[in-house]
């Protein structure tokens, strides 16, 4: 009765009593708990420039609708289960694939699987996608380098292991250096990897014709770029120009602050 309903709540009240929440997901089958996929290879974890800031988007958004975030592995009590096992197992109620290799079984499996999934920046025909618009920022940032009077421009893009970022960058990259009628410089470095950057720059600026300005995969690769050009005795943007990609915090507390695209 409501006079009892009543009591209860009052009861409750004094008491501090919370409700349990697996006692809860039992009775309502509701968890109120999402899963996060997040397999980054470059090593850098929740330090990641780029996808820390993803994730912290992601726990900010999920409080405000009152769900927990679990991050998903792959082992439980010393033995192996796939993700999808794992996401049973805690009954989440969707998942987020913030960053993963999206031709992993495990992976393939779990985006074909019941559970709502969304990936970021990766397309697939059974899960919703929060994409980064790649195409649209790299002509809108090779555009603007063009407006500065550049008509030699560089692009060291990110390692070639068919990810959808690198092959969007690139490929809007040859076609509005077509439309500019203008010779492009490809080289390869990995994203956020400093030392092959370095390489690729110092390379660059060794050529008989070199570019007047180099776009970097990410703003932390340009570091490695930006340290040859400093022990070279160049000036920048005097002597050469640079631009990056993601718009990190860290891009706009270099001197000279970093062209980017956020």
């Amino acid at each position: 009765s409501e006079e009892t309903k009543s009591r209860i709540r009052t009861v409750a009240e004094q008491l501090g009593y919370f409700p349990n929440a697996a006692a809860r997901s039992l009775k309502t089958n509701h968890s109120y708990n999402l899963g996060v996929l997040f397999e980054e290879e470059a090593g850098r974890g929740l330090q990641h420039e780029y996808f820390s800031g993803v994730l912290n988007g992601l726990k900010v958004q999920a409080e405000k609708q009152g769900y927990d975030i679990t991050f998903i592995n792959t082992c439980f009590e010393n033995r192996k289960m796939s993700y999808l096992e794992h996401c049973k197992y805690r009954n989440f109620e969707g998942v987020a694939i913030v960053c993963a290799d999206f031709n992993d079984p495990g992976v393939m499996e779990l985006m074909n699987s019941e559970v709502p999934v969304v990936t970021i920046d990766y397309l697939h025909h059974n899960c919703t996608a929060v994409s980064s618009n790649n195409i649209q920022g790299m002509e809108d940032l090779v555009r603007y380098i063009y407006s500065q009077g550049h008509r030699r421009i560089a692009y060291i893009h990110g390692q070639q292991n068919g990810s959808a970022v690198t092959k969007d960058r690139l490929t809007s990259f040859y076609r509005t250096m077509d439309e500019l009628k203008l010779d492009e410089y490809i080289r390869t470095a990995g994203y956020l990897e400093t030392k092959e950057a370095a390489k690729q720059t110092k390379e660059l600026l060794n050529l008989e014709n070199p570019p007047t300005c180099i776009i970097y995969p990410d703003d932390t690769a340009l570091i490695g770029g930006r340290n040859v050009i400093i022990e070279m005795g160049l000036r920048i943007p005097k002597d050469i120009s640079v631009a990056g990609y993601d718009g990190t915090r860290m891009s706009q507390l270099l001197h000279p602050k970093l062209t980017t695209i956020k």
